[in-house]
């Protein structure tokens, strides 16, 4: 989880070097890849989603679902406290923007839309935000203290 320390002293070049173009564009930038050609969009191994940028954890494939949106769909964050709302008015809409709340990355949106039984939200997540840890691998990349989610 060094990817925090090196976020801090990295200049604009590295970060988009270190993760990649899109990458850099959704994250910094609020930009959107287009729909469903996102690598997690049909995506469904276990494992924990963390921020491209920084490696804080954010959602579980515990809590992914198919919304047929074209992009990773989750009905909630690891924490509440993982990620950071606020109104997003642009492209003549009227949304709520997710960023991950330890870089500041855009991440996607959060609509009410989501399945009931899960509370009703539909994190909608663009791919280029995340890097996925597959469960196996969580201790050995240091995510350890997340085995617990998988746990249900």
């Amino acid at each position: 989880m060094n990817d925090q320390k090196k976020q801090k002293t990295e200049t604009e070049q590295e970060l988009r070097k270190r993760i990649g173009d899109l990458s850099y564009e959704v994250t910094q930038n609020a930009a959107t890849e287009y729909p469903f050609t996102g690598r997690y969009d049909d995506f469904f191994e276990k494992g924990l989603y963390v921020d491209v940028v920084s490696g804080e954890p954010l959602f579980t494939s515990m809590d992914k679902y198919n919304s047929g949106c074209g992009w990773p769909a989750f009905t909630r964050p690891v924490r509440q406290d993982a990620v950071a709302q606020r109104r997003d008015l642009s492209h003549g809409m009227i949304r709520t923007e997710v960023r991950s709340s330890g870089s500041g990355s855009h991440l996607g949106h959060v609509f009410t839309d989501g399945p009931l039984e899960y509370g009703g939200l539909r994190y909608c997540i663009n791919s280029a935000s995340l890097r996925f840890i597959p469960y196996e691998e969580l201790e050995k990349q240091g995510y350890g203290a997340y085995l617990y989610l998988f746990r249900k």
